[in-house]
């Protein structure tokens, strides 16, 4: 099916045309006739399926069919309310790109800048709004921001909202919102708090879902690495200088991880940014900005701040630290292997994350490939293959189980493991 039989008027055709759109992704193909008969949507479909333009794309079409009905400068028509700022700022740049020749206006409001550029927006009016949760409120109460006009809601990332602790805000939100209204909630994952929330939100809805969510894994060759956790940077340099990365994108854990790790590859001549929450929004931007440019070739980066990088042809992930949710590994890697093209994932998994490995590879169903030839691989007795060297402690044969060096190192078969010879272990005469 392509664009054109989808009924889209002429400006929003004219304009996907112009984006380079030719074959709608699934979650287009289903969402944006139901979205035009004016129906609520649950719809479950990951980061990367299209998703910003099933709703966008949609959304012009009905404002701009119904311009002479609804549509004034000082009233807010649609509302679109997502976790994070780089989300918002991306899909205020799709709302630009789809409704370049429709006349129709939006404004992006996100906290840790200053308000006055936005609220001076604010004050010439706009179409549709999309928001984070926060500053949405904070300017509702400021009295900039009145919603009870809006025709269409758009609730985005719901799991993400449900992670980041904004479930409460959400629900204000949704309080000051008219009972009247087309609801179109999307969400990566239906956890049942999720679920109990798209029941207050929605009548009606029809479902829709995108389940290839641990499908598009398939796409993407994963490999992981055992590694011990002090020599996850080594590690990390020694893949960046030997193999042919041309972009990736580093995951840890914490903030501070972040920080270390990028503040490690500069120090060690590898071209590195790092974004988090606890960067200011200039810095973030600017970051997201020189990576996407190839002018940073490494950018590291937490989940709550990946969420919302959006980078074309990105060839690796490489998850620093494993995640202990299954689904955010899925998340993590669908950031390579876009659009159907093909990626490199890599992960790193120290001894404490076994079991977190263990979890994903039961909720991917995919036994993930072992990459034993590293130099800072874990071998079997526990001590990393670096300090083995320097101590000059035999390695099992990994075929015949006898190791490349007697020394004064034995393999007991009881306890499988290697250790020294002791005098219980000589046959007395």
């Amino acid at each position: 099916m392509s664009f054109e039989k989808l009924k889209l008027i002429e400006p929003i055709q004219k304009a996907i045309t112009a984006e380079g759109y030719k074959i709608p992704t699934p979650i287009q193909r289903q969402a944006i006739p139901i979205i035009l008969e004016r129906k609520d949507v649950l719809g479950c479909a990951q980061t990367g399926t299209g998703k910003t333009a099933a709703f966008a794309i949609p959304i012009l079409q009905l404002l701009y069919e119904a311009k002479d009905e609804i549509r004034s400068k000082k009233i807010i028509n649609s509302l679109i309310v997502t976790p994070t700022r780089e989300l918002a700022i991306q899909i205020g740049e799709s709302f630009n790109a789809y409704g370049k020749y429709t006349g129709l206006t939006n404004a992006v409001i996100f906290g840790g800048v200053s308000q006055k550029a936005q609220t001076d927006k604010l004050a010439h009016g706009i179409d549709i709004l999309i928001a984070t949760p926060g500053r949405l409120l904070d300017l509702i109460q400021q009295r900039f921001i009145d919603l009870r006009n809006i025709k269409l809601f758009v609730l985005d990332e719901a799991d993400r909202m449900l992670d980041m602790g904004f479930i409460h805000d959400v629900q204000k939100i949704i309080s000051k919102l008219p009972v009247k209204r087309q609801s179109l909630f999307f969400s990566a994952t239906m956890p049942p708090e999720i679920i109990k929330l798209a029941n207050t939100i929605l009548t009606h809805p029809i479902k829709i879902d995108i389940t290839p969510e641990f499908k598009t894994v398939e796409a993407i060759r994963q490999a992981v690495y055992f590694v011990s956790k002090p020599d996850k940077k080594k590690l990390l340099l020694h893949i960046l200088k030997t193999e042919n990365i041309s972009s990736a994108l580093v995951f840890t854990r914490t903030k501070h991880g972040a920080n270390l790790v990028a503040k490690y590859l500069i120090a060690s001549k590898i071209s590195a940014d790092v974004i988090h929450s606890g960067k200011s929004q200039n810095a973030r931007q600017r970051a997201l900005n020189n990576f996407k440019t190839l002018h940073t070739k490494i950018l590291v980066a937490t989940d709550i701040a990946a969420r919302g990088i959006d980078v074309e042809r990105l060839s690796h992930v490489i998850n620093f630290d494993i995640p202990n949710i299954p689904e955010t590994y899925v998340h993590r890697i669908g950031r390579t292997g876009r659009a159907g093209l093909g990626g490199i994932a890599l992960s790193f998994c120290d001894d404490e994350e076994r079991a977190y490995l263990k979890d994903i590879s039961k909720l991917i169903n995919i036994s993930i490939p072992i990459i034993h030839d590293h130099p800072y691989r874990i071998s079997n007795n526990g001590v990393p293959r670096s300090e083995q060297l320097k101590a000059k402690i035999p390695v099992p044969n990994s075929k015949s189980g006898v190791p490349k060096k007697s020394g004064s190192f034995r393999f007991s078969k009881n306890k499988k493991r290697w250790g020294r010879k002791t005098n219980a272990n000589k046959t007395k005469t």
